[in-house]
């Protein structure tokens, strides 16, 4: 009898495996709960899908996302696509989204849009990535919080309630942005005007409400945004700006799961322009050391202000144009800013509109940045183990061997053992492949409670 109740158990896990393998549903994560710090070192290196979701303008007149997902002269973003992103070494995607694409006077958003970027951001689960969706310029709307608050601040709400809602049981691989560079009000405060005082105070205030409000809404709709962790946009996302006291963090209802946004693009000569303009000539060659340690400085400020206290750091957007550019100059600072970022413990994530990575060839265009990225492969997975136990059967280390361990190998099963972490893990017997022999190791433990 006890010899059939084990071929019971086997046969339901069995079916399980089957289940899990043959569906499209998405990957297992790994149920640890990382602080934001451990977040951020898992995320590895990053890429925007750049010029996609977030396109708009009123030209457009678009009554379906693709409309709107193709304006900008971006393709159709498809699995294809997001594998090839985490080929090269990446493995975080950036979704900007323009949700007011596709939204009721009564501000709210068209379930179509909702769906589609849920399927991108499944694209990234389905590859094993994380996922960061914000508001992104989203036509410029956010200006009209200098002008008129209360309104701006009920559509922010909106949009807000309805996403969190919507992808509240998401897994923990997805977190959510405040908002993209769009918290400053020059018309308020700005940093040439030489005003100081009520005027700043309002300006930072506008933000930091923006973002308290942001925390308050995805914490209260409940599910996994309960502990989710949360992307805070900086100051305009500016650096310096950012590290100005005026600039507060929201408060939260969990400890560290907060983490803070800024972007890169110093030297704007270099890395915008690509033609001399009024407010500066454009600049074909970028490293001497002066500029390499300039992007040394400003990220130290980030981490003696933010990194040093418990809040990690994510370079939301860095990257350059290559029009009238060196290409020895281009190669040297994006792989300057990643590396320098990445070391201090920041995930860095490359802006690009398809100017870097071929989305038609699903591969960096420039072999040598190509194989400067490829060096972050599988630095950072996604499901990194909890303490190995003595006992190799309780894979995720809980001092339990039961189904979540089983889970563990069915989204594993029938692969060959690679770099990963957990394909190693799950490889019990060691014979270089996951396969029924680890299933039945598991099995005639299953819910054994270990000692310590």
């Amino acid at each position: 009898m006890r010899h059939w109740g084990i071929l019971r158990k086997l046969t339901a896990l069995l079916s399980l495996i089957i289940l899990l393998t043959a569906s499209q549903s998405l990957p297992v994560f790994a149920s640890t709960d990382k602080t934001a710090s451990e977040t951020v070192r898992d995320m590895g290196i990053g890429w925007n899908l750049g010029n996609t979701l977030e396109a708009c303008g009123d030209w457009i007149n678009g009554k379906r996302v693709q409309d709107y997902e193709t304006a900008w002269g971006a393709v159709i973003t498809t699995q294809a696509i997001i594998d090839g992103v985490k080929a090269a070494g990446f493995n975080s995607v950036r979704i900007p989204v323009a949700w007011s694409n596709l939204i009721g006077t009564d501000y709210t958003i068209n379930q179509d849009l909702l769906k589609r970027v849920k399927e991108v951001v499944d694209y990234c689960s389905n590859a094993g990535m994380y996922a960061i969706v914000n508001i992104h310029w989203d036509n410029g709307w956010f200006a009209n919080f200098a002008t008129n608050y209360d309104e701006s601040m009920k559509k922010y709400t909106a949009i807000w309630t309805q996403i969190s809602s919507y992808f509240k049981d998401y897994p923990s691989n997805l977190i959510l942005e405040s908002l993209n560079e769009e918290g400053c009000w020059d018309s308020i405060w700005n940093r040439w005007s030489g005003t100081t005082g009520d005027a700043k105070t309002r300006a930072y205030n506008t933000l930091n409400n923006i973002n308290q409000k942001f925390v308050d809404i995805v914490r209260a709709s409940g599910g996994n945004n309960t502990s989710r962790c949360l992307l805070i946009a900086g100051y305009a996302t500016d650096i310096d700006l950012t590290c100005d006291p005026s600039f507060i963090m929201p408060k939260d209802t969990v400890s560290n799961k907060l983490i803070i946004s800024v972007h890169y693009y110093t030297p704007s000569t270099f890395t915008i322009l690509t033609e001399d303009a009024s407010w500066g000539k454009c600049a074909t060659t970028w490293g001497t050391d002066a500029e390499i340690n300039q992007v040394k400085t400003d990220f130290q400020k980030m981490k003696s202000k933010f990194a040093n206290n418990g809040v990690p750091v994510i370079i939301g957007e860095y990257g350059t144009v290559t029009q009238n550019k060196d290409p020895e100059s281009v190669r040297r600072y994006l792989s300057t800013v990643c590396k320098t970022a990445y070391d201090l413990g920041f995930c860095p994530l490359l802006w690009d509109a398809s100017e870097h990575y071929s989305r038609t060839e699903r591969k960096i265009k420039d072999t040598e940045l190509a194989a400067f990225y490829l060096q972050y492969k599988n630095t950072a997975p996604i499901n990194t183990p909890v303490p190995t136990s003595t006992n190799p059967e309780d894979i995720n280390g809980d001092k339990v061997i039961n189904m979540a361990d089983i889970v563990l190998i069915a989204s594993h099963f029938n692969t060959t053992v690679s770099e990963s972490n957990y394909d190693r893990k799950c490889d019990i017997n060691n014979d270089g492949s996951v396969n029924m022999s680890d299933v039945v190791r598991v099995a005639l433990k299953f819910n054994m409670i270990l000692q310590n």
